[in-house]
């Protein structure tokens, strides 16, 4: 288990590398601390799952640094997500989309899914950026117990489990996001966060004004 600072000059590089060489990684973003995983690296996103003592019927959320990788993950996309990623990222929305066939189960699982968010973070930018653009990332935190707004709550709850810890102080939202997905133009919130689905709703309507 290393620690860096976010601020060190090699801090994303090492991170990057250690994605890429089928490390975890924890780093900040603009709602909570997240653990991640190269999304190429089936092996690396299993142990998400071990290191949370995640149940294996969640699927896995992608966390993206730039909009082209919503057709890079996602075999389908409406006119309803486009409107909802153009407002709200970079932000504390979870899009859920029709995944790519090329999407390992890891991160499916049995739903042929992803959840998509792009954060409203640097650090977590400039680390998924370094990483292929795309990293499968989950709260830092055992699951069903408090999600961690500090690097030090990150490391009380998942040790040494994880191969480099990134220290960008405490994150400015503690609300982890909204996921919604959209079935036929309709919008379904899968869980409740930091955006209101009022407001998410009052955005597709003001589509058809």
């Amino acid at each position: 288990m290393r620690v860096v600072r976010a601020e060190e000059p090699d801090a994303v590089k090492q991170a990057a590398r250690v994605l890429r060489e089928g490390g975890l990684v924890v780093f900040p973003t603009d709602t909570v601390y997240g653990v991640g995983a190269a999304v190429d690296r089936p092996d690396a996103v299993a142990r998400l799952y071990v290191v949370k003592g995640r149940p294996l019927d969640r699927p896995i959320p992608v966390l993206i640094a730039d909009m082209d990788q919503l057709e890079r993950l996602a075999s389908e996309i409406t006119e309803e997500v486009q409107l909802l990623a153009r407002r709200f990222w970079p932000g504390a929305l979870t899009i859920v989309v029709p995944a790519q066939w090329w999407l390992p189960r890891e991160i499916v699982r049995d739903t042929g899914a992803v959840g998509l968010r792009m954060p409203d973070h640097p650090v977590a930018l400039a680390i998924i950026r370094a990483a292929d653009g795309a990293v499968a990332t989950t709260s830092a935190n055992r699951s069903g117990e408090r999600e961690a707004c500090t690097v030090d709550e990150a490391i009380a709850a998942l040790g040494d489990a994880v191969d480099l810890y990134v220290d960008g102080g405490q994150t400015p939202g503690g609300v982890p996001s909204t996921v919604v997905a959209l079935e036929q133009g309709t919008l379904r919130v899968l869980r409740h966060g930091a955006l209101s689905p009022e407001f998410i709703e009052r955005v597709l309507q003001e589509r058809h004004r």
